[in-house]
């Protein structure tokens, strides 16, 4: 038991401070907010969106101007690397969460960050949400890194956000996956059996569009299309910061 205590003072606190403090330090090949440069595309190239696996990237016709889909990327870096004239790039912004799937769409403008729930709903789950997990058909990347945030160094619980056994005791569902024809029906019956007020969060390119698996003919094409969404936190998969930093701006708990 001595040995136990000395342990534990000598290990001292090891949760990390943010959002009080800094974020933690992203590893070097981390891929965050896609960059698009507009002017650099030399006329007529379609090298970058020819080399999208899941044909987020796409070109418009008559300007040329590019518009990168993250709901659909992997973050694979083929659209960069395909691109000669350096007008893609993968950024280091981890804020990829977004409220309206349209807003998941990054152009040479920027895009928007997320916005808040309303004051009914984050008056309701502001303080404390209830999360029921469910994987519909997806390779558990996604499920690995939300796991993460259960662990001392993110301690999702110091935010009052917590994963339960069942539907009838959260607030809403996060959602992994391309939602499997297989799941479908179970994903509706466990989102109808969350009680009212409920969100739904979707988590990884899989959940949001369908991911590489959006035109197989035994998957949905993400999460929307089967129950509402109010949340979309990009990625494959995202990393635990992303999807901490949706969820805290999704609660109003971020400016």
């Amino acid at each position: 038991m001595k040995g136990l205590i000395r342990t534990r003072l000598a290990q001292g606190h090891r949760t990390m401070r943010y959002p009080d403090g800094p974020p933690p330090e992203l590893p070097p090949r981390f891929r965050g907010r896609p960059l698009l440069e507009a002017g650099r595309c030399p006329a007529g190239c379609r090298d970058c969106t020819g080399a999208c696996p899941t044909g987020g990237l796409t070109a418009d016709p008559e300007s040329g101007r590019l518009a990168l889909d993250t709901g659909r990327c992997l973050f694979c870096s083929e659209c960069s690397s395909a691109c000669t004239a350096g007008a893609i790039r993968l950024g280091t912004d981890h804020r990829l969460a977004a409220r309206r799937r349209e807003d998941l769409v990054v152009t040479p403008a920027g895009g928007a960050p997320p916005e808040v729930l309303d004051d009914r709903i984050r008056r309701r789950f502001g303080r404390s949400l209830k999360l029921r997990q469910v994987s519909a058909g997806g390779c558990n990347a996604c499920e690995a890194d939300t796991n993460v945030l259960n662990t001392l160094a993110w301690d999702l619980g110091r935010f009052g956000i917590q994963f339960v056994a069942g539907p009838r005791h959260a607030d809403g569902l996060l959602v992994t996956g391309p939602v499997s024809r297989q799941m479908a029906d179970a994903l509706r019956r466990t989102w109808e059996a969350v009680p009212e007020p409920k969100i739904v969060i979707a988590v990884g390119a899989c959940a949001i569009s369908g991911g590489l698996y959006a035109d197989h003919p035994e998957t949905c094409g993400g999460v929307d299309t089967q129950i509402p969404v109010d949340l979309y936190v990009p990625g494959c998969p995202p990393h635990p910061l992303t999807l901490l930093d949706g969820l805290l701006r999704l609660l109003g708990r971020l400016a």
